[in-house]
């Protein structure tokens, strides 16, 4: 009979969508509140891979991301991700957030890197997600592999195309260092 093991830790990443580097600030101000001290922070890069937010979220829009220095239980990323879905509806009704006029003002997705990928949660079921409860789904958005971030054929562009290489490098980075040093 195979044996049960701990699940080791992995780090907590959120992925922001705006058009607004005011509201990334106040949602940099409001994590930490429930997810503990942000570690790194990516550059903001445009986003302009696709205009499937552009409806909601209007244009242009920004990227940026960030990661926590507690590294979490992977099991938490479905209460993580309603946190996260409160905290837009809060920041969507700030004066930066009301000034864009537009339905969702910021998009805040968490996920989580370990070791051999990155997961993201989400809202939306699809052939190639798992429900991890609470309503919610979550999908290996890219793997580690042999130095590297390997697509999918379901990967989406903008996570596929390299800009957000270096940062998920560096979040991989600092979590094998936080892991060596627990051992």
């Amino acid at each position: 009979m195979a044996q049960v093991r701990p699940v080791p830790p992995v780090k907590l990443i959120v992925g922001m969508l705006s058009q607004s580097e005011l509201l990334f600030e106040a949602a940099r101000e409001k994590m930490p509140i429930g997810w503990g001290v942000i570690d790194i922070v990516g550059e903001v890069l445009p986003f302009d891979y696709t205009d499937y937010y552009f409806k909601q979220m209007g244009a242009p829009l920004l990227r940026q991301f960030v990661s926590f220095e507690r590294l979490i239980d992977p099991g938490a990323l479905a209460p993580i991700k309603h946190q996260s879905n409160a905290w837009e509806e809060e920041l969507g009704q700030l004066e930066s957030g009301r000034a864009l006029k537009v339905e969702r003002p910021i998009n805040l997705d968490p996920g989580y890197v370990e070791p051999s990928k990155l997961v993201l949660a989400t809202t939306k079921n699809y052939s190639h997600r798992i429900y991890i409860g609470e309503a919610l789904y979550a999908e290996t958005t890219l793997r580690y592999h042999q130095g590297r971030w390997d697509t999918w054929p379901f990967t989406y562009p903008d996570y596929g195309g390299g800009a957000y290489d270096e940062f998920l490098t560096k979040v991989r980075d600092r979590l094998m260092e936080q892991l060596s040093s627990q051992k």
